[in-house]
């Protein structure tokens, strides 16, 4: 069932305050995409509009800032980052959609970051939905799951009152290299994909969905690369 959980999210005065710029920027290195977040996030003004980028990694493990390397068990070639967002450890690889949201907080009345992970978590649960595919989040363990299969992983970061790091859906990207590691610090926890549950879905449809429930459980309205110029990642 989708949620109302734009009705709970307050509206800020001011110019660009209700406005989410969306920006789709197809296979980007993660190292250099965390380091544009960070410097996003520490130039941006009080009037800088809210963003939502859409991306995908080459093959990465990374992790969090308390993650444990010996949750890396057999990387192989792939290569292992340390990030600065929250949680354990996780695989990010083409086919798999991630919304990097950089949020200024302090304009989000009732936003903390609590919220901030039950808003994301129901954006993908509500993509799902849209797909007949009934998902829950997990108060124990961060991200959305489908019959006690995670298909959304989840890590924030919170810097001078604004957000990034964000939500990763597993859309039809390779599976293996999870075998590789306790997929969020959780040895034997079992990951899926939408293209299991979905034969056939569409990789831009489901970057669309995702990008516009994000927007809508934030009460924000979006602009593409047609407002502003995209990101330099």
């Amino acid at each position: 069932m989708r949620s109302d959980a734009a009705a709970c999210v307050g509206s800020p005065e001011g110019a660009g305050a209700n406005l989410l710029h969306v920006s789709r920027l197809g296979l980007r290195d993660y190292d250099q995409t965390w380091r544009a977040m960070r410097r996003f996030t520490d130039q941006r003004g009080p009037d800088t509009a809210d963003a939502l980028w859409l991306v995908q990694h080459p093959p990465v493990f990374t992790l969090g800032q308390a993650g444990r390397p010996e949750h890396v068990l057999n990387p192989g070639a792939i290569p292992v980052l340390r990030s600065d967002r929250g949680g354990q450890v996780t695989y990010h690889g083409p086919g798999q959609i991630i919304a990097y949201l950089l949020l200024d907080l302090r304009r989000r009345a009732g936003v903390g970051i609590k919220r901030l992970v039950q808003l994301l978590e129901q954006a993908v649960i509500d993509v799902l939905d849209d797909h007949g595919i009934s998902a829950a989040a997990r108060p124990d363990a961060p991200g959305v799951y489908v019959g006690g299969a995670k298909i959304a992983s989840i890590g924030l970061r919170v810097r001078h009152g604004c957000s990034y790091h964000g939500i990763a859906l597993n859309v039809d990207l390779d599976l293996e290299p999870f075998q590789r590691i306790n997929p969020c610090g959780y040895a034997g926890l079992q990951v899926t994909r939408l293209a299991d549950l979905v034969p056939g879905v569409a990789l831009e449809q489901v970057t669309d969905q995702l990008a516009s429930a994000i927007a809508g459980n934030l009460g924000l309205r979006t602009a593409g690369p047609a407002d502003e110029p995209r990101p330099e990642v």
